[in-house]
């Protein structure tokens, strides 16, 4: 085994050029009072990588131009299709509008596991909320279901950017699973 050369890997990638031209998975995610930059920089490029359809940054979760974004992004702010909406309610209905279930990433009294999905979940969209207080109860009530990550040591929670990429990788996976792609 050896690694890939980054002249390698140069080879195998998309370009950014002929992105429009490949299906996005149909799963977006929606940050909701995400206060780090460097947490949303993450997200840029956890969605970049799992080639989302889009990332929505709501409340006061920073947006583009920002160099702290910037710089944990990789550039991955261009290849990420992006919106910023002030209120989240906005951001779901347009969700919805487009046909997205909406899923709080949440521990709640009736969470789905994240690798139960089911076929009829997506088109998908995960809401991941605030690094401190998670997503805002008036935020559940507009959410179709709830899934989480299961919590095996003494604190109940992950890194938003890490939780995110854990639930999204799941659902891409599900989805490939459903769709024998």
């Amino acid at each position: 085994m050896r690694k890939l050369s980054h002249s390698e890997l140069l080879k195998i990638r998309k370009k950014e050029s002929v992105l429009n031209q490949f299906e996005r998975h149909p799963i977006s995610i929606i940050l909701s009072n995400v206060r780090s930059l460097y947490n949303v920089g993450s997200m840029f490029r956890t969605c970049d990588s799992g080639f989302v359809s889009e990332l929505i940054l709501t409340g006061f979760t920073p947006y583009p131009p920002r160099k702290e974004i910037e710089k944990t992004a990789l550039g991955a702010v261009d290849t990420v299709p992006w919106k910023y909406f002030p209120n989240i309610s906005d951001a779901i209905e347009y969700q919805r509008n487009k046909g997205f279930h909406i899923a709080a990433l949440e521990i709640t009294d009736n969470a789905i596991n994240y690798d139960k999905l089911e076929r009829e979940n997506f088109p998908l969209c995960i809401i991941a909320g605030n690094e401190l207080t998670g997503v805002d109860n008036a935020v559940l009530e507009l959410c179709d279901f709830s899934i989480e990550i299961p919590m095996y040591g003494v604190k109940h929670s992950l890194n938003v950017s890490i939780a995110s990429g854990i639930a999204l990788y799941s659902s891409i996976r599900q989805w490939h699973i459903y769709n024998n792609t």
